[in-house]
């Protein structure tokens, strides 16, 4: 009677957090067409000209490119974002109509079509000696659009030098879908191997790095893990491997990590215990803990990470700046952000020297104490940075 009575309070407790990210959702409701391309002042406004690669399918309505569906085959576009200069780092400011003022809107300034056969020119046409790439991968709930401007918040606000590329995967971006984006998630695993190797080929590409956020978490490590059985090993210039609340069951995580073999990038997580979003995923999936969850000061998951061979985790459960999930602080935190590009997004390792907490968490609670280190985990409030073998 009483685990009757404890499983019907969890489900209410779900349709409760499901019922809360509906209203989110619905108090964020967007324009279509924000995609419109604009005309613009350079000097009034930073640019970001990215790569976007897509397993979408192709929408006719203007300035929406493409929808939640899944397309044929991959498409390619340089997408060029303007971000108004006057905003808070960390924020992703959409038109309230369309078209976007670019004073104090995202908007694209081009959006140009490039044949997948072709991807090797993008990275030819950086000019000057070979430059690292970033890869991001988006998350689960993400509509294209929004797909590009977080991206381009990411690479704007962490002034972030590498070239950067976007993968964006068939997501609804709406929350009762999780078990449709789920399997596009799958579906879309075979053209990130491609796109991971058509940047590691590239003579213009000094290192790659891979960063992907919640569900894209799944595809990211997918890719991987098929790009080694297929080839043997991961390319060496794949250096490192950031999954931001990755939404993957524990257990199946440390078999790809098996799969994958020891000549693996490096891999960075953030997690967080109080992730709103993937209480939710646990329920959905069995109960299994999700890899962005787990407590970093609970058994076994310290033991588990203490014998993973190159693995740093950074547990930002403290942090407080983050969004009303708790689900895309290593986005919407300003200190997060800025760290990201400092070291990671250009293949470099961090440790906790790179976090101290006159920059790490400066508006959070408890900044600026240290609270204790045991067994290679560092505590510098509010940010905890777990380093297993971690190199300088």
């Amino acid at each position: 009677m009483r685990a009757g009575k404890d499983l019907s309070n969890c489900w209410r407790g779900l349709l409760g957090m499901v019922l809360a990210t509906l209203v989110l959702a619905g108090c964020a409701s967007r324009p279509e067409g924000a995609l419109t391309p604009v005309a613009t002042d350079p000097a009034a406004a930073g640019s970001v000209d990215m790569l976007v690669a897509t397993t979408r399918a192709a929408d006719p309505a203007p300035g929406v490119f493409f929808n939640g569906e899944r397309g044929t085959g991959l498409s390619l576009a340089n997408v060029v974002i303007s971000i108004p200069k006057d905003r808070a780092i960390g924020q992703v400011q959409w038109p309230r109509r369309v078209p976007g003022d670019p004073v104090h809107d995202f908007v694209a300034t081009s959006v140009t079509p490039i044949k997948a056969a072709d991807i090797s020119r993008w990275f030819t046409k950086r000019n000057g000696k070979p430059r690292p790439v970033l890869i991001f991968v988006h998350g689960f709930n993400t509509p294209f659009d929004a797909s590009v401007f977080r991206f381009a918040q990411i690479v704007h606000d962490s002034n972030e030098q590498a070239a950067p590329v976007l993968f964006s995967w068939p997501s609804r971006g709406r929350v009762l879908d999780y078990n449709y984006d789920r399997e596009s998630a799958n579906f879309s695993r075979s053209d990130l191997a491609f796109v991971i190797r058509a940047a590691a080929r590239s003579p213009n590409v000094s290192s790659v790095t891979v960063m992907a956020h919640s569900m894209g978490g799944w595809v990211a490590v997918e890719a991987l893990r098929q790009i080694a059985l297929q080839d043997g090993r991961v390319p060496a210039k794949v250096s490192n491997v950031i999954l931001a609340s990755p939404d993957l069951d524990l257990d199946v995580f440390h078999r790809q990590m098996e799969e994958i073999g020891p000549k693996r990038p490096h891999i960075t997580i953030f997690v967080s215990s109080n992730d709103r979003a993937l209480r939710v995923s646990r329920l959905l999936s069995g109960g299994v803990t999700r890899v962005g969850a787990v407590d970093l000061t609970r058994e076994p998951y310290l033991s588990q990470f203490e014998r993973a061979n190159d693995v740093t985790v950074i547990d930002l459960s403290a942090l407080s700046n983050g969004d009303r999930l708790n689900h895309s602080k290593f986005a919407t935190s300003p200190e997060i952000v800025q760290l990201l590009g400092g070291r990671m997004a250009a293949g470099q390792l961090i440790s906790d020297a790179d976090a101290p907490a006159a920059q790490i968490g400066a508006t959070a609670q408890g900044a600026g104490q240290t609270i204790g280190s045991v067994a290679g985990v560092v505590l510098s409030a509010p940010v905890m940075i777990f380093g297993s073998m971690a190199r300088n």
